[in-house]
């Protein structure tokens, strides 16, 4: 009897080999059709029943036979606790049988990957849902994004996912697009520091990372979504790439994905300069590249630059593109009969079948030890009635709940306080509570979270975790209060008849907290999320008209937005007592907010992308040229009402004692600063110290300040702590003309700030000797270090 391929007899299956040697070993035994199975996902639901998998319908996607497809192998199984609710135990126990189909039933006995969606936590049915990614933007702390991060790998791993489809490093250029709640923010070096911490905290758990999307897709023209994209090279080097480079060289991330977009006419999943030139030749990239969902068919049904199927999948994996997700339309039999006749090159398919073959091995896939049975079932008997295993796997501890709240708490942002705040929570107020988010359980969740993504569409089945609402929040911190509750408004349908009765309730309350935001849903059944583009950025429906309304009362007003997006607030930016402003918290949210409010947290949130002053001035963020600002031959004007890294506390700081080691330095240098922060008030508080960069005159044009560095500070009060900063001159490099990046002589000037409009200690200093230019491999940040503060 012949030895199977499969066993541990063969190369590949020998781990005292390098994975390359392995892998080409593999490769060579393989048929066309073997190898290109490798290169596609199918989209699948586990069961909630424990039985194997089936395959999910989408009505973008024709049905798939998994019978006919198993005996080639499988790359990827697309979303399996991620497509319907189900149990995950049963989910693992579903998956854990599905792999040992495919490995039983293909030649050499290889695994699929298994990737869902982990944006705000792991997408799955019980799955501690975190703050999204814009909330992660607004704590400036890449620790404890590290820390969550690091917990949704692990939680995915022990049931079996091997890829996680995260972070977006898109950089908000349009806060109208509807996909702002997934991003980190609009500037380049917090979205790099964020995701990057990010991606080293799921790398960490052993989950692949996956970047997206690569590249330029938040540019699109209008802020709408999978639009063309205009912008010039410039901003693409300077804006929208930073953060992917900085994520490839700190991060140790295995995987990127495509963008939608077309940029000039180009798009991105048939852009070989992009895909290759740039992520693999130049940046030195050897993991793989995975197609946005229905990407690569898209250059067909929407770009138009392929006429057939064939074409469009020739054009991708030529581009760079290895694996097409999330079901095969593409890279099956078009791609298998194109290569048959010679139309596209099998160097081609084995350049991609080695990447992911390549991924596996890595993964432990091809191990001749390798189990299907994930680790959280390890010590389970999967060969009783799976019902037996309903409810042993929790996916929403009490770590991950804690872990969610400091999240939660650390990115409130406090953006207004007249000193209404914080509230005594053994006051006996009468608090008015009253807004379309006030008793919303969902209004916390962003449109990639599992009740929202999935579960509206089983409206029958339980959310799955605790989601307090606001209401129910306010009454456990304020017990004392009397708290009454109207609905005011929806949060679109524009309804007012329920005005009237709202203000009635505020005039005969002694506060009144207006609970206003977003709903997060899905192209279009949303006001925030994937497809959910905003025409303007006021309040949608009638909320205005309701936050004006409470406003005239003369009660004390404390907004408190639920929001995916920032919006014009109108008159409440200089009227309301207070402003409070989250961005989709996660299932802490409400408890972080009410936290806030009574003081138990001091607020050390801040804007990760500015606040408009009104509603029609977009795109407009603060990464802007003088011709971008306010000017006398413009009725316009793009000013914000509260700027990028924005944010009050219930302390105050002084900033002093600025010294430059020297004001000179070599295009090839650094400049070293030393300053003095301390805590003036009464309680402990957070800083968070932000350094920009004015580079008056440059052979190019220049926005007029961009961040080059934060770190946050806890300071007891009255403690001062003395922080010394090292800028290298690298931070000063943009692209010129030539589209090559340089560092030039001249003045600079170095803003130590508390935000975008708040500068703190400014000191003007200067570059000399020759035009430097640099490459990827220029220092990406400054350096801080601090020490207590000893007086002379």
């Amino acid at each position: 009897m012949a030895t199977p391929p499969h066993t541990a007899l063969a190369p590949w299956r020998d781990p005292s080999l390098d994975p390359e040697t392995r892998v080409d070993a593999l490769i060579r035994e393989m048929t066309l059709k073997e190898k290109i199975a490798q290169l596609f996902g199918v989209w699948v639901g586990a069961s909630d029943e424990g039985a194997e998998v089936a395959p999910h319908q989408h009505d973008m996607e024709e049905p798939v036979d998994l019978d006919e497809l198993i005996p080639d192998g499988l790359g990827q199984l697309t979303r399996p606790f991620g497509t319907v609710p189900v149990d995950p135990a049963l989910g693992a126990v579903s998956l854990m049988r599905t792999q040992a189909r495919i490995v039983a039933g293909n030649r050499f006995g290889i695994p699929a990957v298994a990737h869902e969606e982990c944006l705000a936590g792991f997408a799955a049915w019980g799955a501690t849902a975190y703050p999204v990614p814009l909330s992660w933007g607004a704590t400036f702390d890449p620790d404890l994004v590290r820390e969550m991060a690091e917990a949704i790998g692990r939680d995915m791993r022990s049931v079996g996912v091997h890829q996680g489809l995260a972070p977006v490093l898109d950089v908000v250029r349009d806060a109208r697009w509807g996909r702002v709640e997934e991003t980190i923010g609009e500037d380049p070096y917090l979205v790099g520091t964020i995701a990057t911490a990010y991606v080293q905290g799921l790398e960490s758990a052993g989950i692949v990372a996956t970047l997206k999307h690569f590249a330029g897709y938040s540019a699109s023209r209008a802020g709408r979504n999978l639009a063309p994209v205009g912008m010039g090279r410039r901003e693409l080097a300077d804006v929208i790439l930073p953060p992917f480079e900085m994520a490839l060289r700190e991060s140790g991330v295995r995987s990127v994905m495509h963008a939608y977009t077309d940029t000039d006419g180009i798009p991105s999943a048939a852009d070989d300069a992009l895909l290759t030139g740039l992520l693999r030749d130049t940046w030195g990239f050897t993991g793989t590249v995975v197609a946005d969902y229905f990407g690569i068919a898209f250059l067909k049904t929407l770009h138009g630059v392929a006429g057939t199927f064939a074409e469009a999948a020739g054009a991708a994996l030529a581009a760079g593109v290895d694996v097409e997700l999330p079901t095969v339309k593409t890279f099956g039999a078009p791609l298998l009969e194109a290569v048959e006749r010679g139309q596209i090159p099998e160097k081609l398919v084995d350049r991609a079948v080695r990447r992911v073959l390549l991924q596996k091995v890595r993964l432990g896939l091809l191990d001749p030890d390798w189990s299907p049975v994930p680790p959280a079932l390890e010590n389970a008997d999967t060969t009783t009635d799976p019902e037996l295993l309903r409810g042993t796997i929790d996916l929403d501890p009490d770590s991950n709940r804690d872990l969610a709240r400091r999240i939660a708490e650390r990115a409130v942002v406090l953006l207004r306080n007249d000193g209404t705040l914080p509230l005594d929570p053994d006051q006996p107020l009468r608090i008015a509570l009253i807004g379309p988010t006030a008793q919303a359980e969902t209004a916390v969740l962003g449109c990639y979270s599992f009740p929202v993504h999935v579960g509206a569409q089983h409206p029958d089945t339980p959310l799955g975790i605790d989601l307090p609402t606001l209401h129910a929040a306010l009454r456990s911190e304020f017990p004392a209060a009397d708290i009454v509750v109207a609905h005011g408004t929806g949060i679109d349908d524009g309804a007012t008849d329920g005005i009237p009765a709202a203000v009635s309730l505020a005039r005969d309350a002694d506060l009144v907290i207006a609970a206003l935001g977003d709903r997060a849903g899905l192209f279009g059944r949303g006001t925030s999320g994937e497809g959910c583009d905003a025409a303007s950025l006021s309040l949608p429906g009638a909320q205005q008209q309701l936050l004006d309304a409470l406003l005239d009362t003369g009660t004390p007003v404390i907004s408190a937005l639920l929001a995916g997006r920032p919006y014009a607030l109108g008159r409440a930016a200089h009227e309301a007592a207070a402003i409070v402003q989250s961005f989709f918290p996660g299932e802490s949210g409400t408890a972080a907010i009410a936290s806030v409010l009574s003081g138990r947290t001091n607020p050390s949130g801040r804007l990760p992308l500015s606040v408009p002053r009104h509603p029609g001035a977009q795109p407009a963020t603060y990464l802007a040229a003088r011709l971008g600002h306010a000017s006398e031959v413009s009725t316009i004007d793009p000013a914000p009402a509260f700027g990028f890294g924005h944010g009050l506390t219930y302390t105050s700081f002084a900033w002093s004692d600025l010294t430059a080691e020297a004001t000179e330095a070599s295009t090839d240098g650094a400049f070293h600063l030393t300053f003095t922060v301390e805590n003036t008030g009464d309680r402990s508080g957070t800083e968070v110290v932000q350094v920009y960069l004015h580079d008056p005159v440059a052979s190019v044009v220049q926005p007029l300040q961009r961040l080059i560095g934060y770190v946050r500070l806890d300071l007891a009060a009255g403690e001062k702590r003395l922080v010394a900063v090292d800028v290298p001159a690298d931070l000063a490099a943009f692209t010129g003309r030539d589209g090559r990046r340089a560092v030039e002589p001249g003045e600079l000037e170095l803003r130590l700030a508390a935000s975008s409009t708040a500068p703190r200690l400014t000191t003007r200093v200067t570059l000399t000797g020759p035009v430097r230019h640099v490459d990827h491999h220029r220092h990406l940040h400054a350096r801080f270090r601090t020490a207590p503060h000893t007086s002379q």
